[in-house]
């Protein structure tokens, strides 16, 4: 436990900031599975639709630099190829 007050607050606000940044990990995680999962039901239009929501949490995860960017256009394009097979 700290002994100084900025020490404390520095510990309250680094927990904030990772349970922020697990709980959009973990969005992450999800919206990808969902498109999985209709893209290997072979319905095009629920694959569209939880693409668009994929690669718009992809995107604002590796704006925020909560990804990088690089990784967030390799999960985007294998997504797209996945799609186009559909």
């Amino acid at each position: 436990m700290p002994n100084i007050k900025s020490a404390s607050k520095r510990v309250l606000v680094s927990q904030k900031a990772a349970a922020k940044n697990k709980s959009a990990r973990s969005l992450i995680k999800t919206n990808i599975k969902k498109f999985d999962a209709a893209a290997t039901s072979g319905d095009r239009d629920a694959a569209g639709q939880s693409f668009k929501n994929a690669v718009k949490t992809l995107d604002r995860a590796a704006t925020k630099g909560l990804i990088h960017k690089n990784k967030a256009a390799r999960r985007k394009s294998a997504m797209a190829k996945k799609l186009n097979a559909v």
